[in-house]
């Protein structure tokens, strides 16, 4: 009989996506349970200070102190001795930029998701734009701000002069739709960019495309069937990805063939420009002429009841089980 791999699971972390990693862990533990592989539960924002209890890593309320230091210090832990493979389920800043990665690199650990350069390249939206644009990937004109240049009379006249209204105001380096703003006139430009730099040292605006939200997801090297998001009333915001009711979801999205195979086609040419591994989500808007432009690719995307990977998986047969199952086998 083949043994079960051994799981250290990661949920939470220090990122502004604490809560939604504890949602998406809640449900991959789930499928490990029903895997029946022996899993650990670890949330690396406590040190060595975990709970005793697992109701405790999914609540609200945080058990104890979480920092940045503490993550060292947990993969430095025997939490993780004898550990086959680590699952992450964190999301944002701190977690799926490269640094948790390179920690568990260091320790000399296997996890799922994309290594290291990927993972920091993936997260930074203007670095992979730029990429994009070099390997054919369809992409929209942008700007960026940092707190070190950030005139607001200077980057209102060349919004005004390169993007144009509406555009898109949001934090350089983080997920969730954390700190995104849809900025209509001047007048709302320099509180959307200090609402975004306070979750990020860059603020990226990009022009804003009317059409359709639509996701393609990756499973090893092999596109799943393209998803549209329809938001009920307003945009895909942090409130209408988790919030059950806020939003419809289409899949296969009702698209023609050639804008399917296209999208998938885009999807994979961005997964491997950026060099990514294992699975992730790229997400696109879809304009009135049915041109396609590429947003971003999700290296740790989430695993929640709502979420967009398994919802892809499920149209072609394959279980949130499955789905987990072989995103560990890869890793392995």
């Amino acid at each position: 009989m083949i043994s079960k791999p051994k799981v250290a699971l990661l949920v939470g972390g220090t990122s502004p996506e604490r809560q939604v990693s504890k949602m998406s862990g809640k449900g991959v533990l789930q499928a490990l349970k029903a895997l029946q592989y022996p899993t650990t539960i670890i949330d690396p924002a406590y040190g060595i200070n975990q709970p005793k209890e697992e109701k405790q890593f999914f609540l609200e309320k945080d058990f104890a102190e979480i920092s940045n230091r503490n993550c060292i210090e947990t993969i430095n832990s025997d939490l993780l001795d004898d550990v086959d493979v680590v699952f992450s389920a964190l999301h944002g800043k701190w977690a799926e930029d490269g640094t948790i990665q390179s920690l568990l690199e260091l320790r000399g650990l296997k996890y799922t998701g994309s290594k290291v350069l990927a993972s920091a390249v993936a997260m930074d939206k203007e670095i992979s734009k730029v990429i994009f644009r070099q390997t054919g990937v369809q992409t929209e004109d942008w700007l960026i701000v940092s707190n070190q240049d950030f005139d607001s009379e200077l980057i209102t006249e060349e919004i005004k002069n390169k993007l144009g209204y509406p555009c898109i105001i949001k934090p350089n380096d983080q997920g969730s739709t954390v700190g995104l703003t849809l900025v209509e006139d001047k007048l709302e430009i320099k509180e959307a960019i200090c609402l975004s730099l306070q979750f990020s040292s860059k603020a990226l605006i990009e022009k804003y495309i009317p059409g359709r939200e639509l996701t393609v997801a990756i499973l090893l090297n092999e596109t799943l069937p393209v998803l549209e998001i329809v938001p009920k009333g307003g945009m895909y915001d942090y409130k209408h990805k988790y919030t059950s009711g806020m939003s419809e979801y289409i899949v296969p999205a009702d698209i023609t063939e050639e804008v399917a195979a296209k999208a998938q086609q885009q999807a994979l040419k961005a997964f491997h420009s950026l060099r990514c591994e294992g699975y992730a989500r790229v997400d696109f808007r879809l304009d009135i002429d049915s041109e396609l432009y590429c947003l971003e690719v999700n290296t740790l995307p989430g695993m929640t009841p709502l979420s967009l990977v398994p919802k892809a998986a499920k149209a072609v047969g394959i279980s949130f089980e499955e789905l987990i199952k072989k995103i560990i086998q890869q890793a392995l």
